[in-house]
């Protein structure tokens, strides 16, 4: 059975706001082993103002946001990981393979590799009209939130 978020239910597991908050939609999930999920990029995000103004290019620092942040659904999604965070700890392997420009529409899918206590790693890959993006493995630490 597929499990499917719109961005009320996101809002409920991920703590990002804007605009900070990368994922619209997820399209599937198995929590704790994998999510894919949607990223629209409109023009009118504020990061296009700055970020080639002219030459709207989507940078890649929030693009592997966007990427964990659907990695992240899958971790915080379990009842028992309810109101925490997962933050970074490290990002590997990063690769862009194209450029991401508003109009498109990123679709990722992260697999956790591995989880080991409150560590866990998550292959990210972001696909744009079927051709591979972006891809990286993502290392985060899930903690309980300060709020």
């Amino acid at each position: 059975m597929a499990i499917t978020l719109d961005i009320t239910e996101i809002r409920k597991i991920l703590p990002h706001r804007f605009p900070m908050l990368l994922v619209d939609r997820i399209l599937d999930m198995e929590p704790m082993k994998w999510a894919v999920g949607v990223k629209n990029v409109s023009v009118n995000e504020l990061q296009f103002q700055g970020h080639f103004p002219g030459e709207p290019i989507m940078p890649g620092v929030l693009l592997i946001e966007a990427m964990a942040q659907v990695g992240g659904v899958a971790l915080l999604y379990p009842p028992e990981n309810r109101g925490k965070i997962a933050v970074f700890a490290k990002i590997d392997k990063v690769r862009f393979h194209r450029q991401i420009v508003p109009g498109d529409q990123v679709v990722t899918r992260a697999d956790v590799v591995k989880i080991h206590g409150v560590m866990a790693v998550i292959h990210c890959a972001g696909h744009v009209d079927g051709e591979l993006a972006c891809e990286c493995d993502c290392y985060f630490a899930i903690q309980d939130s300060k709020q």
